[in-house]
């Protein structure tokens, strides 16, 4: 028995308000590279369900650029760190290099492939030139007295940088080796994009001041404004097509335009969101027209970490890519009499996506959602999703319509966990006791003194909560009354799972162990699965209930045989910074999610 990987399904790009976000694409158009939390995804366009994810960052990832030549990424974090990996082979790391004392905001390679500037907030300097093999200087970043938000070379000799900043000025060095040549202020307030036209021949700048300005690409010139009072809020980006005629704005108040160059007029918009409507989250924050295509296609990426693909003379989006942002805390998969099957997911911000198995895509769901940290979700056996967070609500979902049903439910304090029974009650563990709900109406509860609950699980007729003291118990669903209880289990149980026919309970603990109990007479059925080295946070169970999946903060998914206890397989480092949930998703897969935002698609062979 073996556990492969068979597919990762990307986040969106991290965002952050006010801030250009920089988004960029292979030379051949096929890929697109971005920054997420600790890591770098690059993602088929074409197919947005395949993906690569290279998480040799140790802080949070700022920016991704791939080189001319198409083998090498160049990324960068907010430490000052400036990767330079593999992105055709295994992903290895060419060098790693410390340039400034805090954030890199941009990057930008040479027509060569050999020469990376990156810019940024740093203490004593905000940029470096380096060589991409070895990190030898080959140039100064000077002329600013503010942080580097862009900066964009020149792909034919002689090599032209030029540089913006928060200071509101532009600088233009000549190189190789990169220096100093003049400076210019023709923005008022923060510049936030440059980008050097494919041919070398034109420069343009966009800032915060919704100006938009043209230079000689050469000599670094001014030579006009255009577009004056076409944008109507700050301009975070700007990207020219592969023909240099043309290049794409993106703004916060909601539109991308593409503008022709020497006209100096915007030849087609889009508005994103509601008509009329001013919309925060539709602030279009990145922009990328890929090169090396011949469907015109322009990529724009919204303040939510939207990926909007558009076409240059069709007036609405070809499609929309969606998807997590930030830590994804909770996984739930459809049950047996869903109609399609579909994943869920929670994350720290309280979305939730419902997830297209087959596809491997996600949607947002329709109606009033959480506000903040989704602490479970479980599926339930009448075909409904339920979710708890933070918000101290109880939501439950329509899994066919993927739409919120109905009002939230108030908890009486902070969820942990939530379970579904087979007569229609949801069971909530809070960290004062359980509460059931039906049709979205407290039934009935009970308060725990001594202890508060940690985990919770249902099958058709037992409820089983563990407690921080140790403790599990087995609760009628209907009355809450107890049927047995356990004393300590040796650790704080952190994950309970009944399997599919109910013949047993698996339990997850803080110490790492796994115990599997016999629900028939409550004796230990398996104490062998004890791979993992830190808190186990989820488990599930086979359709057949003869193998159960687990993952823990550890980062490590391991799966488990019912009848060869002491078999397992498992993937070390599946998600960076801890596994918080898996699911089978099939006979032979299970998903797995964690806080890399990313879902991961593992295949186990060898199952008999």
């Amino acid at each position: 028995m073996s556990l492969k990987p068979d597919s990762i399904w990307a986040p969106s790009p991290s965002t952050s308000r006010g801030q250009p976000t920089q988004i960029s694409a292979d030379p051949r158009g096929e890929r697109l590279a971005y920054a997420n939390n600790k890591s770098i995804f690059l993602r088929s366009i074409d197919n947005p369900a395949v993906s690569t994810q290279y998480s040799g960052h140790t802080t949070a990832t700022t920016v991704a650029r791939f080189s001319p030549s198409g083998y090498y990424v160049a990324s960068g974090d907010i430490s000052g760190s400036v990767r330079v990996w593999d992105c055709v082979g295994e992903g290895a790391t060419k060098g790693e290099y410390h340039i400034i004392g805090g954030r890199i905001n941009d990057l930008a390679w040479d027509g060569d492939s050999a020469r990376i500037i990156a810019v940024g907030d740093g203490k004593e300097k905000y940029g470096h030139c380096i060589t991409a093999d070895s990190g030898n200087s080959v140039g100064e970043i000077s002329g600013h007295s503010s942080q580097i938000n862009t900066v964009s070379i020149r792909q034919q000799r002689p090599l032209r940088a030029m540089t913006g900043s928060d200071d509101t000025s532009l600088v233009f060095y000549h190189g190789a080796p990169f220096k100093f040549n003049t400076s210019t202020r023709k923005h008022q307030r923060f510049v936030y994009g440059v980008a050097f036209s494919p041919d070398g021949s034109s420069i343009v700048s966009v800032g915060a001041d919704k100006q938009i300005f043209l230079y000689d690409g050469k000599t670094g010139e001014p030579r006009t404004e255009i577009g004056v009072g076409e944008h109507k809020g700050s301009i975070f980006s700007v990207s020219w097509a592969k023909d240099s005629n043309k290049f794409v704005t993106s703004s916060a108040d909601q539109t991308v335009k593409i503008w022709d160059a020497e006209a100096g007029k915007a030849i087609q918009t889009w508005r994103m969101g509601e008509e009329g409507k001013v919309s925060i989250p539709d602030h279009q924050v990145g922009v990328v027209w890929p090169h090396g295509r011949s469907d015109g296609l322009i990529i724009s990426l919204n303040l939510d970490g939207d990926l909007t693909y558009l076409s240059e003379g069709t007036p609405s989006p070809r499609r929309v890519v969606h998807g997590h942002q930030k830590n994804i805390t909770a996984l739930a998969a459809s049950g047996p009499g869903a109609p399609a099957p579909t994943l869920f997911t929670g994350s720290s911000d309280g979305r939730i996506c419902s997830w297209d198995i087959p596809a491997g895509t996600a949607d947002y769901l329709d109606g009033e959602g959480h506000t903040n940290y989704v602490s479970a979700i479980t599926a339930a056996p009448e075909g409904q999703i339920h979710s708890v967070g933070w918000d101290d609500t109880l939501r439950s979902i329509d899994a066919s319509a993927a739409v919120f049903t109905g009002s939230a439910a108030s908890t009486d304090g902070q969820p942990k966990g939530v379970a579904g029974t087979s007569d229609g009650l949801t069971a909530v563990a809070t960290h004062k006791g359980v509460q059931t709900f039906k049709a979205g109406q407290k039934h009935t509860d009970v308060q725990f003194d001594k202890a508060s609950p940690t985990a919770i699980a249902a099958n058709e007729d037992l409820l089983a909560v563990a407690c921080d003291d140790g403790s599990l118990s087995i609760l009628s669903p209907i009355s809450l009354e107890t049927k047995h209880r356990f004393g300590s289990l040796g650790a704080t149980v952190s994950t309970l799972s009944f399997s599919p026919a109910g013949e047993y309970l698996a339990a997850g603990c803080s110490n790492g162990k796994i115990s599997v109990f016999n629900t028939s007479n409550w004796q230990i059925a398996i104490s062998r699965w004890s791979s993992h080295t830190a808190r186990v946070t989820s488990i599930s169970w086979n359709q057949d209930g003869t193998y159960a999946v687990s993952g823990g903060l550890d980062t490590n998914v391991f799966v488990w045989s019912v009848e060869k206890p002491g078999m397992r397989v498992g993937r070390a480092n599946a998600h960076k910074d801890g596994v918080n949930g898996v699911a089978w998703v099939d006979d032979a897969k299970v998903v797995s999610v964690g806080g890399d935002a990313a879902l991961k698609v593992w295949r186990v062979e060898g199952m008999s």
